[in-house]
């Protein structure tokens, strides 16, 4: 079961920006747009994305707008949208005034939106005296909202780079001693090769076992964990694996650890899963990177490039659960909605 998402008071919108980072995972860099879908006073789904330069034509903005509306839409019909961007005002407003345009246009409930510039929250076109023409103060560390996530355990990392890096491979990951015990897995799975049920039965082990070991904190081994990958490189394994893949916390960081350790070969079938896990988590970042990732090093990945088309076109997974459930077929175990 994934772990209990923290409620956070949010009473200005000066606390509404405060709160992005710890809803998409890190801070936004100039040139970001968010989007937030705040319904029955929860914030009900999150999505960042760069804003085209200055020099390109708006027909850009209004294809941009019109996806980040198709998605918002996927995720909740009703939800009042908030839209937020980062950077100086000339880069900045007149984009988010496109894209709001787009989406009241597509039938979205849009308020008036927001930018910030230097820690000062502006309100774009607001002739309300309570909106300062030179905006409101802020600073996000200090803030009771940041004092709140922090305690509940969210953490908001620097920037989109930082959140990048959770996924930079190991510096042992190239090592002679991987490569190694790398050999020394494939050949302990040759005398098995030949009977299907002893690979599953190995599989379902080393994996039942390597998350256990991750959980109590007790490290996973090179030998263990490069017996679990030439294990994984197996396409009935990988499925298996599915199977055991939860959209928590613990899970996320298994496969993160994976991923950033297996030797460049042996990575698509760690990154699949961790991508997996991440859209079935609500981490589309990390869901975005892993896929990419197992992308890079297999093109003819299938599963990823799903997950990938999937977090990019909004679908979650409990979309894909309740069409097969109106379908009447039986649903995949990776298709289950987040707990």
């Amino acid at each position: 079961m994934s772990s209990p998402v923290p409620k956070l008071r949010i009473h200005t919108d000066v606390h509404l920006v405060t709160v992005v980072p710890y809803l998409i995972g890190f801070r936004p860099d100039d040139g970001s747009l968010v989007v937030l879908a705040v319904a029955d006073n929860l914030a009900v789904f999150a999505a960042r994305t760069d804003l085209p330069g200055p020099e390109h034509c708006g027909d850009v903005l209004l294809s941009l707008g019109g996806h980040l509306a198709d998605v918002t839409r996927r995720a909740h019909p009703d939800a009042k949208i908030v839209l937020v961007g980062w950077g100086p005002a000339d880069h900045v407003d007149p984009a988010l005034r496109t894209v709001a345009d787009v989406f009241t246009t597509d039938g979205l409930s849009v308020r008036q939106p927001l930018r910030v510039t230097d820690s000062r929250v502006f309100h774009l076109d607001c002739d309300h005296p309570g909106c300062s023409p030179d905006g409101t103060p802020f600073d996000p560390f200090s803030s009771p909202v940041a004092a709140e996530a922090t305690f509940a355990g969210v953490v908001a990392l620097p920037n989109r780079a930082a959140k990048a890096a959770l996924l930079a491979p190991a510096d042992t990951a190239s090592g002679e001693a991987m490569q190694q015990a790398v050999t020394r897995a494939t050949a302990r799975l040759q005398p098995l090769l030949h009977d299907d049920a002893a690979v599953d039965e190995a599989a379902a082990t080393a994996i039942a076992d390597a998350i256990s070991r991750h959980a109590t904190g007790t490290a996973v081994g090179d030998d263990e964990m490069t017996w679990l990958l030439v294990l994984l490189a197996r396409p009935s394994v990988s499925d298996l694996a599915i199977d055991h893949a939860e959209p928590d916390e613990q899970h996320l960081a298994f496969w993160t650890e994976i991923t950033r350790r297996a030797p460049e070969p042996l990575v698509p079938a760690p990154a699949t899963l961790l991508a997996i896990t991440a859209w079935r988590f609500g981490d589309g970042m990390i869901a975005t990177l892993a896929a990419e990732r197992a992308l890079h090093i297999e093109p003819s990945c299938g599963l990823a490039d799903l997950i990938l088309r999937a977090v990019h076109a909004g679908i979650r997974p409990a979309d894909v659960e309740r069409t097969f459930v109106d379908t009447g077929s039986e649903s995949p175990a990776h298709t289950q909605p987040r707990a």
